[in-house]
């Protein structure tokens, strides 16, 4: 096979230096074709990226960097596939078999990219076979990584370049019906955007300097027969929050009933190491008793302690994408001892694995990175006979990439014979929200999910964001974020209007800010 890159001479990129694109497990060399083209460039934009580059980025390259040199490589011969990133008409001579261009929006080029970002958001991005105008693909992608103008436009292409090898592979494409926001193809003065996305980066700053952030805590309730799945909302039984010492934050509650005793494990960070660990808390039938107890800690960051039992044993499968791989621990003293059985899936990054059981098969779904782009928007499936392994890779991985519907948020559960499933919504950030989505297919090749519910942040359950959904017995956990400053004289400062206290700038500046933020 021969892949073509179609790129605009007068938009080189350092994005377009892949030489190789992955399919099948093979790497196919990847030759460019430099077109020029008409495409609007706004003044400045350059200088613009370059300014992103040295305040936001603190100079580190991107992937929107401009190449100062064109790099020719030698033509393998006439492509089978050609992948358009220009608005170039195509070649009516082209003998290419598949002929893929990206669209953003519905519209192609970097202009047409550029236009989304500044119209407010991330492009829904589409590749359309020109051959015979059908979508071969669709996706949101998230913006955790997309700092400015530049950041955006590299965030975007990642992920494009990682939608062509799942169509490459001749794997069956599960397309998402996902509607792409209102805009058209026409590039905005970029100065205004820039000079924001610069004043937000100094008001984030300043705000982690008075502020840990963020700062997860844990919700819990005794919910009876008005939990969360039942009633498709936060409402019933009031929330209680977990208490924390302040510069720990704790995340990712897994409650769980074992040997007669009731303990919620999640991830406990200390804001000083920016490391997290593994801790519980046990509780009885009227809260937390006890102290919080670490459980479990490696070298590298740890969270999301999914548990499960499996013949008679517990099992652990905490989030450890930072080490590159989806480890399973046994449980050797409950709560407090777990040994590290073996890894199920290694060098890759999957955040999240949850597992469930369906149909006589267990699947592990996880939020799948390939190195680049958001941590929020691919989905990644396997599956297998046993919980230890071996672990397939679904037929149609990555299944799907929409920010607003893939990173699991939590157990799966089973309501009236209908397998549910908890996702987290990114489209306002990490975290923003939690969906609740009913799986209407699922096998080693075929999957289907309708989000039916979508909680926020409210009267119910203060605080910015809304990350995780579990229960055990009448217990009900979930967790959010809340502003957690470093000091007890920063917070004293935001609740008085005393102008003339050793804190009073914070009252002027600072404090504006923060709620802004909020």
């Amino acid at each position: 096979m021969i892949i073509e890159f179609r790129c605009d001479r007068a938009q080189p990129r350092l994005w377009m230096c892949r030489e190789s694109l992955r399919v099948n497990d093979q790497d196919i060399p990847v030759q460019i074709a430099w077109t020029t083209t008409p495409e609007p460039r706004p003044a400045g934009l350059d200088m613009l990226f370059e300014l992103e580059r040295i305040v936001l980025r603190k100079g580190k390259t991107g992937g929107a960097d401009r190449l100062k040199a064109i790099p020719e490589r030698p033509r393998a011969g006439e492509p089978d596939v050609v992948v358009d990133f220009t608005t170039a008409t195509r070649d009516p001579g082209c003998s290419a078999k598949l002929y893929l261009r990206p669209r953003f929006n519905g519209h192609a080029g970097e202009s047409a990219l550029l236009s989304a970002i500044l119209a407010g958001d991330l492009p829904v991005i589409e590749i359309v076979n020109e051959l015979d105008g059908s979508v071969m693909d669709r996706g949101h992608p998230s913006a955790e990584t997309a700092a400015g103008l530049s950041g955006g436009l590299e965030t975007v292409m990642a992920r494009t370049l990682s939608m062509l090898p799942p169509i490459l592979s001749g794997a069956p494409r599960l397309v998402p019906q996902l509607a792409a926001p209102a805009s058209g193809g026409e590039l905005r003065n970029p100065a205004p955007f820039v000079v924001r996305g610069v004043a937000t980066s100094i008001a984030k700053e300043i705000y982690r300097l008075c502020c840990y952030a963020p700062h997860w805590h844990v919700g819990w309730r005794f919910a009876g027969n008005a939990d969360t799945w039942r009633t498709g909302n936060l409402s019933g039984p009031a929330w209680n929050v977990l208490g924390d010492p302040g510069n720990h934050f704790y995340a990712d509650p897994f409650p769980v009933q074992w040997q007669g005793r009731t303990f919620v494990f999640f991830e406990d960070l200390d804001h000083r190491t920016g490391k997290g660990i593994i801790s519980a808390i046990e509780f009885d039938g009227n809260g937390p008793i006890g102290t919080v107890m670490p459980v479990l800690e490696e070298p590298w960051h740890l969270s999301y302690p999914f548990l499960i039992e499996d013949r008679g044993e517990l099992w652990m499968i905490p989030e450890s994408s930072a080490h590159r791989d989806v480890p399973i621990y046994k449980c050797i003293r409950f709560p407090d001892k777990w040994e590290r059985h073996s890894t199920l899936l290694s060098g890759l990054e999957l955040a999240d694995v949850t597992v469930t059981q369906h149909n006589g098969l267990h699947y592990m779904f996880g939020a799948w990175r390939d190195g680049t782009g958001g941590y929020s928007d691919t989905l990644a499936i396997y599956y297998a006979g046993q919980l230890l392994g071996p672990w397939q890779p679904h037929a149609a991985n990555p299944i799907l990439m929409d920010r607003a519907t893939t990173r699991p948020a939590g157990n799966f559960v089973t309501v009236d014979g209908k397998l549910w499933r908890p996702v987290q919504d990114c489209t306002n950030g990490y975290g923003a929200a939690l969906g609740l989505a009913e799986v209407l297919e699922l096998s080693p090749t075929t999957y289907k999910q309708a989000v039916r519910h979508l909680l926020k942040p409210g009267p119910l359950w203060t605080g910015r964001k809304l990350h995780t959904l579990n229960r055990c017995g009448q217990l009900e956990v979930i967790d959010g974020s809340r502003v957690q400053p470093k000091t007890t004289a920063f917070l004293a400062s935001l609740r008085s209007n005393d102008q003339s206290s050793q804190w009073s700038w914070h009252n002027t500046l600072a404090k504006p800010i923060v709620r802004r933020l909020l």
